[in-house]
């Protein structure tokens, strides 16, 4: 781990049809082996899908789906005297965002649909629902916050 300076954040471009950071950010970690139009075009398409099947705008519902996916607290480890504790602290503004869009992808590649788009389309309406996958990873990590609380005063 490099101790000399901290990661400089990157600008991303806002992606050509939405103008949306979120958006763009969505497809650079949906991409696969480099190929950013293929990408582009699954999302696209999993939006024309969304808002055949909800008859609500597409990226109304993405945006529902990822805000009910953004975690509120995580564990991470903390050794003290010796010993390793899993300490429930806040998620970081950032770090919400990037576990929120890691878990709806990684939810709609494990679906057992035929394609892509309908895979990502299914999840993005069942997370926008409090439903689905992602959401049961994001309260999987809350509860584990909630169980390892008595470890909170150990957070500095």
């Amino acid at each position: 781990m490099g101790r000399r300076r901290r990661a400089q954040i990157r600008k991303i471009q806002s992606d050509p049809k939405f103008n949306s950071m979120l958006v763009s950010k969505f497809i650079n970690y949906l991409l696969w082996d480099g190929k950013k139009s293929t990408a582009q075009s699954i999302f696209y398409g999993a939006l024309d899908l969304i808002e055949k099947l909800t008859k609500e705008d597409g990226l109304t519902v993405f945006e529902r789906a990822l805000n009910n996916t953004k975690p509120v607290l995580e564990v991470r480890p903390r050794r003290v005297g010796g010993a390793t504790y899993q300490i429930p602290m806040e998620v970081r503004t950032c770090r919400k965002e990037t576990l929120a869009i890691r878990w709806v992808i990684k939810a709609a590649r494990a679906r057992s649909e035929h394609r892509m788009e309908q895979r990502l389309a299914q999840e993005i309406i069942a997370a926008s629902h409090n439903e689905g996958t992602a959401i049961k990873k994001r309260e999987e990590v809350h509860r584990m916050a909630e169980a390892n609380k008595a470890f909170a005063h150990f957070r500095w």
